[in-house]
């Protein structure tokens, strides 16, 4: 399938949250942030942490997001060894395929193209600022006029070393795109609104030791979530990319 501009973009998000009791609050806030900027945008959503034939036909859609979830991506469980197979089998197979991967889906993809993978001494939870690389500010350069964008984060694990073929958009291994433009991928959450992100208000207490009781404290992580993110400027970005044709070469695995 070729997206066109005369219709709307199908996309297909997989939430590979392992029995989280937030799924639908999660895939809320996706059609939320994608509608805002791209209200026809026709999203279906895939489970495979919970069902095992839950992927979507690579041919159906014109991007694949590869989202978020609340496990090791290193772990051998086999629901996480079937998501490898399928981004592997996507790439092999539908070589100009659009893929987008956050959080998890960002780590995932990443270690798959041999990037090491590494547990942070400091996690980050909260909007936080990522700086442009070069090539970033000519990606993103009508979504940052600062060298820097904003973005929902949620995680204890980082991308420690560059994937293969890939070129980095934001210092410190947070978002890569393919040599062949066919991934692109983000540590921070474009998709995840304040409205979502406070939900895990409780993991300021098992990541840094507040008290849930420290009223103090914990207000200074909501109100970190509540910053205005750039989270939107980014799906306008994204969508423009999965119109986008590839070169010719494909990425090497």
């Amino acid at each position: 399938m070729s997206p066109t501009h005369d219709r709307p973009l199908r996309i297909a998000i997989l939430l590979n949250s392992y029995r989280s009791p937030f799924i639908t609050e999660i895939r809320d806030s996706y059609t939320r942030s994608i509608g805002a900027v791209s209200p026809d945008a026709v999203l279906s959503f895939f489970y495979p942490a919970e069902q095992a034939d839950s992927f979507p036909d690579p041919d159906a859609f014109d991007l694949i997001v590869i989202g978020g979830g609340n496990a090791d991506p290193r772990k051998k469980h086999q629901w996480i060894l079937r998501v490898h197979k399928f981004i592997l089998d996507v790439v092999a197979h539908h070589p100009r395929k659009k893929l987008c991967g956050i959080c998890w889906g960002h780590q995932t993809i990443s270690m798959l193209f041999g990037a090491e993978l590494v547990d942070m001494e400091t996690p980050e939870l909260g909007v936080t600022e990522a700086k442009l690389t070069p090539a970033g500010r000519r990606f993103f350069a009508r979504q940052s006029s600062n060298g820097a964008v904003l973005l929902q984060q949620h995680h204890r694990r980082a991308v420690g070393t560059p994937p293969r073929g890939f070129s980095e958009l934001l210092v410190g291994n947070q978002s890569f795109v393919s040599h062949n433009n066919a991934i692109l991928t983000f540590q921070g959450h474009p998709e995840k609104d304040a409205q979502c992100a406070r939900l895990r208000i409780r993991d300021a207490s098992r990541w840094f030791g507040v008290g849930e009781d420290d009223e103090k404290a914990l207000a200074a992580f909501v109100e970190s979530m509540e910053r205005q993110h750039d989270g939107a400027a980014i799906w306008k970005r994204v969508l423009e990319w999965a119109r986008e044709k590839q070169p010719s070469h494909e990425i090497r695995l």
